[in-house]
C-alpha cells in the first residue's frame, strides 16, 4: 500500500472550491467505450447459500485476493492497532460468521471457500462497504413519466494513495471486481444489482416493473463504528445496512412496502437510501439515523422532476470540500427534464466533480423495462482528489 495521501490542506480547498464553482457539464459521453461496460453473473437463488457464489469466485477470485490484501495493507498502516485487528480477523474473525443471519453466513462461506479465502477477511471485505462510499444517486422522469434511477459508486478515500499515478489504490482495485448480478428464482429475474465480487449485500439494483434502489453513505457521529462495536459485543438487534437493502429487493413486492422497510429498520449504520418506483412522482431520498428514520423526502417537492443525493443531509449545506451537489444540480438543470434518459443522465455522471478519482462505476437504472447499464469509470488529470 502507498503512504496516505499527504497534500496541502489550501490547495485542496481552493482546487475543490474551484472544480464546484466552474463546472462544464459533459455532452455525448453516452454510449461509452464498449470495453468498460460491465459483465453480468447469474446468482441463483435455489441452491444452497453456500453453493451460490462459487461460479463468481472462481471467476474473480485474484482480484478479489488483490483487493483485500490492499485493505489489509491500509489497516496495517494503523500501527499496532492496526495489527491487533489483522490478527484479531486472520485467527478470530472468521467464528463471527455464525453470528449473521440466514442466508448471508453461508453465502459468506462458500464464497470463502470457492476462492480459498480466510473466512475471517472474507467478513471484513464484507464489511467495508458498510463505511466507506461516498457516492451520486439521481431519480428523474422523463416528460412521459418514465422514471430512470442512476448514480455513481464512490469508493476509497483516505484509503492509500498512490502518489506515482496519482490514483486512490483502493479505487484502482475495486474497478476489476465490479459485476452486474441478475438474481434469480426458478430461472427468473427477482432482481438485478451492481456489486464488487463477493459482497452479499446490496448497493444499487432494480426489481423489474417494481422499484429501484441506491444507497449512499450518511457521515454521523453515531455512525456505523458504534453499531459495529455493539454486534460485536453480542448486542445483534440491529441489521447491516446490506443485508437491509438484500431483504428488500428479494422480498418487498412494491414501492410502498420497500420504503416502509427502508424507514423502520433498525439499522447498524446511518445512511441514505434513494427509492425510486414505477408510477410518475414516485422518488424519494429517506435519510436514517441508525435507529429511525429523519426524513423522507419526496421528488415531488424537491424539483418535481427529479431528486438527488450525495452524502449529506438535504436540508444542509454539503461540506465545502466536498460539493459534488451543486455541480449535479446545475448540469441537471442544464440538460432539463427533455432530455432525462441514459444519455442525458450519464452525462451528468461524467461531469467533474460527479465524476471524480474516487469513482469506481456508473449504473444506469430504468424501472419499467427492468434495464440495467453498468459502465467503470476513470477520472483523467486534472481531476478532483474525491
Amino acid at each position: 500500500m502507498k503512504t496516505l495521501l499527504i497534500l496541502s490542506f489550501a490547495a485542496i480547498c481552493s482546487y475543490c472550491l474551484a472544480q464546484s464553482v466552474n463546472v462544464t457539464c459533459e455532452s455525448g459521453k453516452y454510449p461509452p467505450d464498449p470495453a468498460t461496460k460491465v459483465s453480468t453473473y447469474v446468482i441463483n437463488l435455489d441452491l444452497p447459500p453456500e453453493k451460490r457464489w462459487a461460479e463468481l469466485g472462481a471467476a474473480k477470485s485474484a482480484e478479489i485476493k488483490y483487493l483485500i490484501a490492499g485493505f489489509k495493507e491500509f489497516i496495517t498502516d494503523w500501527g499496532k492497532a492496526g495489527q491487533v485487528l489483522i490478527d484479531f480477523v486472520d485467527s478470530k474473525g472468521g467464528d463471527l460468521d455464525g453470528t449473521l443471519p440466514y442466508p448471508f453466513a453461508g453465502e459468506i462461506k462458500g464464497f470463502a471457500d470457492a476462492i480459498g479465502l480466510n473466512l475471517g477477511e472474507m467478513l471484513l471485505y464484507n464489511l467495508f462497504y458498510e463505511f466507506f462510499t461516498v457516492c451520486t444517486s439521481i431519480v428523474a422522469e422523463d416528460p412521459n413519466g418514465l422514471l430512470y434511477h442512476v448514480r455513481n459508486l464512490d469508493f476509497g478515500l483516505f484509503i492509500g494513495w498512490d502518489t506515482q499515478n496519482r490514483t486512490w489504490a483502493i479505487t484502482e482495485r475495486l474497478r476489476p471486481v465490479i459485476v452486474n448480478l441478475d438474481w434469480q428464482r426458478a430461472g427468473k429475474t427477482v432482481f438485478k444489482s451492481v456489486n464488487f465480487a463477493g459482497y452479499t449485500g446490496i448497493l444499487t439494483a432494480v426489481k423489474p416493473q417494481i422499484f429501484t434502489l441506491s444507497m449512499d453513505e450518511r457521515f454521523n457521529k453515531d455512525g456505523g463504528f458504534i453499531g459495529i462495536i455493539k454486534w460485536l459485543l453480542g448486542d445483534r438487534n440491529e441489521t447491516w445496512m446490506g443485508f437491509l437493502t438484500r431483504d428488500v429487493m428479494e422480498n418487498a413486492t412494491s414501492y410502498a412496502q420497500a420504503k416502509a422497510k427502508l424507514e423502520n429498520t433498525v439499522m447498524l449504520a446511518p445512511a441514505y437510501f434513494i427509492l425510486g418506483g414505477n408510477k410518475s412522482g414516485e422518488g424519494c431520498v429517506i435519510t436514517r439515523a441508525r435507529e429511525s428514520n429523519l426524513d423522507t423526502w419526496e421528488m415531488r417537492n424537491a424539483s418535481g422532476w427529479y431528486i438527488l443525493e450525495t452524502n449529506y443531509d438535504h436540508w444542509e449545506a454539503p461540506f465545502f470540500l466536498d460539493d459534488r451537489r451543486t455541480p449535479a444540480h446545475k448540469c441537471m438543470n442544464q440538460m432539463t427534464q427533455k432530455n432525462v434518459g441514459f444519455d442525458g443522465l450519464f452525462n451528468v455522471l461524467s461531469s467533474q466533480p460527479v465524476l471524480n478519482k474516487l469513482t469506481t462505476y456508473s449504473a444506469l437504472m430504468q424501472v419499467n423495462s427492468g434495464r440495467l447499464e453498468t459502465y467503470i469509470q476513470t477520472c483523467k488529470d486534472p481531476c478532483t482528489p474525491w
